[in-house]
């Protein structure tokens, strides 16, 4: 009697523990539910949606911001016709001031100049050329110092104005990426990139060809075939710019003694 006790008392007491854990499991399981739920606020967190919106928030932004200057632009045209008719200055302080606006970047400037074009490689480049390792997805792309090489040798190449995309560049430009996208004066750009120059071709060529940060990038031109073209034009025009050109942060130095 003893013995079949024993042996009817052993699968219970195995078989708790067994049960225990099944119902730590469950109860576990319906945490993990509960915190999904309050951490997607019933939304799908297995989507990119929230992303899509962002998405659409840039673009529809960059609209309004687009809108905006054009709006600027055309007060300011007012505001120049007005200045004129009523000003009291010689002819001498208006060539003055119309050197400056020539400087500033905010009058139309017409010459002979180059388009540099940047584009991203196909998405399934490989290796172009022997004991040159496959790309990465960074190789494959355009960045932001890329895009400051370039303007950079053009103005060292002597580039009296520079246009990004459909924006020309004052001094408080800035140039900047966000992924693969471009920022640029409230507006947003993918590639490909189109940067344009009025100024002698030759010497503005020699300053691209002379750019370490070029040579670098024409490595991967060749390895891996990242978008470069250079196109000469005889007579280019550059819009001035039309946004704001107040200056937030900046402050005098005062000159010294």
């Amino acid at each position: 009697m003893s013995n079949s006790d024993d042996s009817s008392a052993g699968p219970r007491r195995r078989a708790r523990p067994v049960r225990l854990l099944t119902a730590a499991v469950f109860a576990l399981a319906g945490l993990l539910f509960v915190t999904s739920f309050n951490t997607s606020k019933g939304t799908n967190i297995r989507t990119d949606a929230s992303l899509l919106k962002l998405s659409d928030l840039i673009k529809e932004r960059s609209q309004d911001n687009a809108e905006l200057e054009q709006g600027t632009a055309a007060v300011r045209g007012q505001v120049d016709t007005l200045a004129e008719r009523d000003d009291g200055s010689t002819k001498a302080e208006d060539a003055k001031l119309a050197a400056l606006r020539a400087a500033s970047g905010t009058e139309e400037l017409t010459g002979k100049g180059l388009t540099v074009t940047l584009n991203d490689a196909p998405p399934n480049a490989t290796a172009r050329i022997p004991n040159v390792p496959e790309p990465q997805p960074n190789d494959l792309v355009i960045h932001q110092q890329d895009l400051q090489a370039v303007v950079n040798a053009l103005w060292r190449g002597g580039a009296q104005g520079i246009q990004v995309m459909d924006q020309r560049l004052i001094s408080t430009s800035a140039v900047r990426c966000v992924g693969n996208t471009l920022i640029l004066q409230g507006r947003v750009y993918s590639p490909p990139y189109k940067i344009s120059a009025v100024g002698d071709p030759g010497t503005m060529k020699k300053a691209l060809a002379a750019s370490p940060a070029l040579q670098n990038y024409q490595l991967y031109v060749n390895a891996y075939g990242l978008g470069w073209k250079v196109d000469e034009h005889k007579a280019l025009t550059l819009p001035g710019y039309s946004g704001t050109v107040d200056l937030h942060y900046a402050k005098p130095v005062a000159p010294t003694p």
